[in-house]
């Protein structure tokens, strides 16, 4: 009699996962212009499906019961397909960069093992260096290796990609400005990958989508952070950005619409209507409704609409564009519909661009600038270009990170809504009032740091201490910096921004001297020097202690033209010896005038006295003897 509740439980995990293989998948098409879509592909049969404990208890808690990770983001969108998060983990901690996905579960990192991994912007993750990481053990709640020794994932996405390895456990840090302290989690190991995968810059997937094996569900299982999480996208020309896992409070302006988590695994949202210069578009309010309705996804890059939709959407910006000269897309391959704008700044676009609404089942209205539907035209100065474009015969509305450039995104799972709210995404901190991360610690002893990068504080401290040798006189400070804006627009503004440093770091411009300027993507790698005031060799400990914090501890603010910065790193360096020249140069200084004086008065003596020998005696005395001269004949 004892069986039947076993049997009965049997019977309803197979259905369950009878249902959850034949869900259907959605594909969608492949990145335009080069830029990765990311991922929205439901997994294959043969992937995990849950984690070894599948009892699910989501803790209801307001938005300050638990810390939150606050985390930043790196790269761009339409430059790399991608935003990126750093990562640590294992003991002690590898870091890692990795995409940011809403359109997936499983973060997972290339493994040390892996023969059939790419060349990523770090090393690969090395289970046997850390003393914490543990790989999971077959069991019937996961997909087992032909061995049946090890839990296994495998991810296919729509761009032809794939990934497939091992699951294992470890610790994960979120970095030395989050609240929420290392947890221990469930990855993916990498033991191969193809594609865009293989060949892309970052290491690896972040998955924050709906599922056991994603780092939201995995935190919010523990009791550790609020069933919510934040993602802020910057601004065109810009980069970068915010992500926070955890709840916060919301804006009182904040624009709210309902997300159905049964409908399917990935954040819909309730869309209705689109306005185009306060004109709705002539469709059914279905049109956004229909197969898997209407989806945000960080991964993807661009917005796909249904056929109806994106002819309508397409024809009323036209309408309002005819005024602006049409121009050839940058890719001969596509089609895209780019105009040639007298306005190329981005802050003056909706001077000659409409603007667009979104309109929510609730009523609500989320306002769309340019940058929120435009991208730059590579090739033609001041063109832009549509990045919303037809999603082939797939009806799902696919809204990709365009739409959502500088607006901060909550992800309220708790209460079944995403929240939208305009703003500028590089200073979301200072607007929000959040300001009690813990500062970064850097104490290096060779003065070298990688504030935005360096491993997560395992023991806090109430202040951050800058170790300098005490005994060495400091003759400059180098340090270089990371700027999210690109080189070819920063490149006229360098001047500005060395006197915006030097009136931040409370120096003379003099005193900041440019060491090197590269292009790297989207950002700008600029190195700096800062070098002792007038004819001083040195600088005091203060001086240079208070420089350093001023840049470790990222207290400089720049401009909103100039985007975010990250120091990647500082050293100091001594006076340079000076050589016997600069040592005894006033001696050789004088010793060189003197000798060239004594130099000119002899040659100009010599010259007189030459000029005197040379020169023929024109009149003689009367009685002087005059030789006779010897007659020539003719």
């Amino acid at each position: 009699m004892a069986t039947a509740p076993f049997h009965f439980t049997i019977f309803f995990l197979l259905l369950v996962s009878l249902v959850e293989s034949t869900e259907d998948t959605v594909v969608f098409p492949p990145p335009h212009s080069g830029a990765m879509v990311l991922p929205l592909f439901l997994s294959p049969p043969n992937s995990s499906r849950t984690l070894p404990n599948p009892r699910r208890h989501l803790l209801k808690s307001d938005s300050h019961s638990h810390p939150n990770a606050r985390m930043r983001l790196f790269d761009d969108l339409l430059v790399n397909g991608y935003y990126t998060t750093r990562l640590w983990i294992g003991t002690p901690p590898q870091q890692f960069a990795l995409i940011v996905d809403t359109g997936s579960t499983v973060t997972y990192v290339p493994c040390s093992t892996c023969e059939q991994c790419g060349h990523h912007q770090d090393p690969k993750f090395q289970p046997e260096l850390s003393s914490t990481y543990q790989p999971l053990s077959c069991n019937m709640d996961c997909n087992c290796d032909d061995e049946r020794v090890h839990c296994v994932y495998e991810r296919e996405y729509a761009e032809m990609s794939s990934s497939s390895g091992v699951l294992g456990e470890d610790i994960i840090s979120f970095g030395n400005q989050s609240e929420l302290s290392s947890q221990r989690v469930v990855f993916g190991c990498e033991n191969m990958e193809t594609g865009d995968l293989y060949s892309q810059h970052a290491d690896g997937i972040m998955g924050l989508g709906r599922g056991d094996l994603s780092v939201v569900d995995q935190l919010v299982e523990k009791g550790v952070i609020n069933n919510s999480f934040s993602l802020c996208y910057g601004g065109m020309d810009v980069g970068g950005g915010t992500m926070v896992l955890g709840g916060l409070s919301p804006p009182s302006d904040m624009v709210f619409t309902f997300s159905d988590p049964s409908r399917s695994s990935y954040y819909n949202i309730d869309l209705k209507e689109i306005n185009v210069a306060g004109k709705p578009l002539p469709l059914n309010p279905k049109v956004f409704d229909k197969k898997n309705g209407a989806i945000l996804d960080s991964g993807t890059t661009f917005a796909y609409l249904p056929e109806a939709a994106f002819v309508a959407f397409k024809d009323a910006i036209m309408k309002e564009l005819g005024s602006l000269n049409q121009v050839r897309g940058p890719d001969p391959n596509y089609k895209d519909i780019c105009f040639l704008s007298p306005m190329s700044d981005v802050s003056h676009l909706s001077k000659s661009f409409p603007v667009v609404e979104m309109v929510f089942g609730n009523g609500q209205k989320l306002l769309l600038s340019p940058e929120n539907y435009l991208f730059r035209h590579s090739k033609v100065h001041g063109a832009f270009c549509l990045g919303i474009f037809q999603n082939g015969k797939d009806p799902t509305t696919l809204l990709g990170g365009i739409v959502v450039r500088n607006t901060l995104v909550m992800y309220d799972r708790e209460h079944s809504q995403i929240g939208l709210w305009k703003t500028n995404c590089s200073e979301l901190w200072e607007r929000l009032h959040i300001n009690n991360a813990p500062p970064p610690i850097h104490s290096n002893s060779t003065g070298s740091n990688a504030a935005a990068e360096s491993p997560p504080i395992l023991v806090p401290m109430e202040k951050p201490h800058y170790v300098l040798p005490g005994e060495t006189q400091i003759g400059q400070i180098v340090f270089e910096m990371s700027v999210n804006i690109n080189y070819l627009y920063l490149k006229p503004h360098i001047t500005e921004l060395r006197e915006l440093i030097a009136q931040e770091l409370g120096v003379n411009t003099s005193q900041v001297h440019l060491l090197s300027f590269a292009s790297k993507g989207i950002n700008s790698r600029i190195k700096w020097a800062v070098l002792p005031l007038g004819p001083a060799s040195f600088m005091s400990n203060a001086t240079a202690i208070s420089i350093i914090s001023e840049l470790a501890e990222h207290r400089l603010r720049l401009p909103e033209t100039f985007g975010n910065y990250q120091l990647v790193q500082w050293k100091i360096q001594p006076p340079q010896e000076p050589t016997w020249l600069q040592q005894h140069h006033l001696v050789v200084v004088s010793s060189i005038i003197i000798a060239v004086i004594v130099g000119l008065c002899a040659s100009g003596m010599w010259f007189i006295w030459s000029r005197r020998q040379q020169m023929p005696n024109l009149y003689k005395p009367v009685n002087a003897a005059v030789p006779e001269q010897e007659l020539q004949p003719l």
